[in-house]
């Protein structure tokens, strides 16, 4: 993903922040890193900029005390949830001229924006959509015993630490010696192969990467788009337009 944000979409090496949770990596994705990198970006920016968050990973329904509201949320590696409420106030900082997209590439993690509007969605479906079976997307949630049962039997390690264990389902793609990867995520990177010579709007690609996860993936994934009504036929990660004279 990172070098498509550079040789596509012309995003500044320098201005790429990489977090990963792999042995030697410089920067975990904590969800104090993770915070900490997406509020320097948002502090950051400017009239005119492009922001983008991507994360492959797993996700959740969480239900805060006193609240009827189950909330969506990211999990990172130190299960320090991210919840679409402190993604919302995340997003009511980006100053005014700026765009902010976020590709989600986890379970349950829906709109990931408190309050979005849903223009393609399980409840929501444009009439040329891919059709997703109404029992195909119920949510769930997961205990944690199971989590750790299912982590423990993948990796036969003795441990309560959730992090010892911590995976993610990957599809392979050993395409120029290319590593395992989201299915999401590699989706929305065939579609931009596919379509190298045009710009696609938001709603294509959420549109063109549900076809190539339906035939890839049978049907198991099925992607959403939240914004608005506006940025919903934007072109993707492209600079906000300017005002006429």
């Amino acid at each position: 993903m990172r070098e498509v944000l550079i040789t596509r979409f012309g995003f500044d090496p320098k201005r790429v922040e990489l977090l990963i949770d792999k042995p030697g990596s410089s920067i975990m994705p904590t969800g104090a890193n993770i915070k900490r990198a997406l509020t320097n970006m948002v502090e950051q920016a400017e009239q005119g900029d492009v922001l983008f968050f991507h994360y492959s990973g797993h996700g959740t329904l969480i239900k805060p005390h006193n609240s009827s509201k189950k909330e969506e949320a990211i999990v990172p590696c130190d299960f320090n949830l991210i919840t679409s409420v402190d993604f919302r106030q995340l997003v009511n900082r980006v100053p005014k001229g700026a765009t902010f997209t976020i590709l989600s590439d986890s379970c349950h993690s829906g709109g990931l924006i408190d309050k979005e509007t849903e223009q393609i969605g399980p409840y929501t479906i444009p009439d040329d959509a891919v059709t997703i079976p109404t029992n195909s997307y119920k949510p769930k949630e997961i205990p944690f015993q199971s989590i750790l049962q299912y982590f423990t039997s993948l990796t036969n390690k003795i441990s309560t630490d959730i992090g010892t264990h911590l995976t993610s389902a990957d599809v392979e793609i050993m395409e120029n010696g290319r590593k395992p990867c989201g299915p999401f995520s590699n989706a929305v990177q065939m579609v931009l192969k596919e379509n190298s010579g045009r710009d696609l709007s938001n709603r294509e690609i959420v549109m063109l990467a549900r076809k190539v996860l339906l035939v890839e993936h049978f049907n198991k994934q099925h992607p959403c788009l939240y914004c608005s009504n506006e940025n919903a036929d934007a072109v993707f990660l492209s600079p906000p337009q300017k005002p006429c004279p």
